[in-house]
């Protein structure tokens, strides 16, 4: 089965943090992939890769860390998605601005929308949007 993946998971594994329960629902994404595949927006490799570079800047991890976890992220199963772009400025606008998101947020959430899948996400604010949209929570 194929879920739409958010970035707050994907945070979790990075950096190991969080309460015991989300890092349970995050390690139980991570599992599943090994069987499903998680679909992103074009957006998440950007928001990935700030939180890494913030994070080594602020000196709460290495490049060698950051080296092996984008290694980790390389074998598994993510696929881009290639419309992103071209639904940024039209239908993610007016989720943004429906679910009082931001563009990144609300990415995901057209996302999951527009295929009909589930969202894997660990934000607050995203999970009530999504279930004000109808969109169901990977479990």
């Amino acid at each position: 089965m194929s879920f739409v993946l958010d970035n707050s998971v994907t945070m979790r594994w990075f950096f190991g943090d969080g309460k015991p329960l989300e890092l349970a629902y995050a390690a139980k994404v991570l599992d599943a992939m090994k069987t499903s595949n998680a679909i992103v927006p074009a957006t998440w490799g950007l928001e990935v890769a700030n939180v890494i570079a913030r994070a080594e800047a602020k000196g709460l991890v290495t490049e060698a860390r950051s080296e092996a976890f984008i290694e980790m992220l390389e074998n598994v199963d993510i696929e881009e998605d290639a419309s992103t772009f071209s639904r940024s400025l039209s239908h993610t606008l007016q989720l943004a601005r429906r679910y009082k998101l931001s563009s990144y947020d609300a990415s995901y959430l057209e996302l999951a929308l527009r295929l009909g899948l589930p969202l894997a996400t660990l934000d607050e604010d995203l999970q009530k949007a999504a279930k004000k949209a109808g969109v169901k929570k990977f479990s």
